[in-house]
Parts: structure tokens; sequence; C-alpha cells
């Protein structure tokens, strides 16, 4: 996509990335996620933790990811010598642009300059498109860290190492 700038988010963005995140998730979620959507739009408290990071074209996100760096309390299976990212999204709408991949690689750039030697993340089982971008950029399945944050929700482990 022409003109995509990956970045820090900004705090006036933090409602627009969280509307992002609902847009991309919400297909995907089913009754025992309902509650994930306030975490989904909860930008702000994200950002303050760990770190929130956009793909926007022209000024208007169309992309967002959550980097957790170590001792992030958003960090869920990475290990201490790996980064780990979580809420990767990008609005329906510039699906398939290449903002997903972007951020992805961002995150691997953070876990780098954070001296880790892989990276982490969990993802559901219905992301099937999420799944064929992690496996472009060298994503392998990791049940043995394959998880259940709430019944009827199950989340399938995947890692990189560098």
């Amino acid at each position: 996509m022409t003109g995509l700038e990956v970045r820090r988010i900004r705090p006036q963005e933090h409602a627009a990335a969280g509307e992002v995140c609902v847009a991309a998730y919400d297909p995907l979620l089913t009754g025992a996620e309902d509650d994930y959507r306030d975490r989904l739009r909860d930008v702000a408290t994200r950002d303050a933790q760990a770190e929130v990071w956009v793909a926007a074209l022209d000024d208007r996100v169309v992309g967002v990811v959550t980097y957790c760096p170590p001792g992030s309390p958003w960090r869920e299976i990475g290990r201490d010598d790996e980064g780990e990212f979580r809420m990767l999204a990008v609005h329906p709408a510039a699906q398939g642009s290449g903002a997903g991949t972007a951020l992805a690689r961002l995150c691997e750039q953070r876990a780098r300059e954070d001296d880790a030697t892989g990276m982490a993340l969990s993802s559901l089982a219905t992301m099937a498109a999420a799944h064929r971008v992690y496996a472009r950029l060298g994503y392998v399945r990791d049940p043995g860290r394959d998880w259940s944050p709430v019944p009827g929700v199950d989340l399938l482990a995947f890692h990189k190492s560098f």
C-alpha cells in the first residue's frame, strides 16, 4: 500500500485504533469472547502498559498492534528471551494491503532491540488469514504453549526464532 506509515500511536488515535481492532476481530468472536471487545477498544491502557504501534494511511489508522516488551503485564506466553505481540489487527477494508506484515515486522525489530532471540504470539484458531501471514514470516506452531484464557476460547501458540 503506497504511503503506509508504521509508527507509535498518538494519544488522539486511541479510539480509532480500538475501533480498528473491533472491526477486525468482531467477525471471529463468539459469545465466549464478548468482554474481549472492551479490551480491544481499550487502546489507552495498552499504550500505557505496553507499546501500541499503528499502520496509518494518510494519517488514518488502518492497522494496530500491541508490542509487549519485557516486564509488560500484557505478556501472555513469551519467555524471558522472547518478544511478544498481541492484538494485531487490520481494518477489513485494508486487509491484504501489507499493513499486518509491516506491523509484525516492526514488533520483531522491537524484540531484537530488546535483545530477544525470538518472538511468541497467540491467535484464535479461526484466524486463518493471520496464520498465513505468520507462516510467510517464518512463524511455526508451538502446540505445547496453546492455552485457553476462558472456557470456550482456545488460543494457538506460534513462535519464531531470530
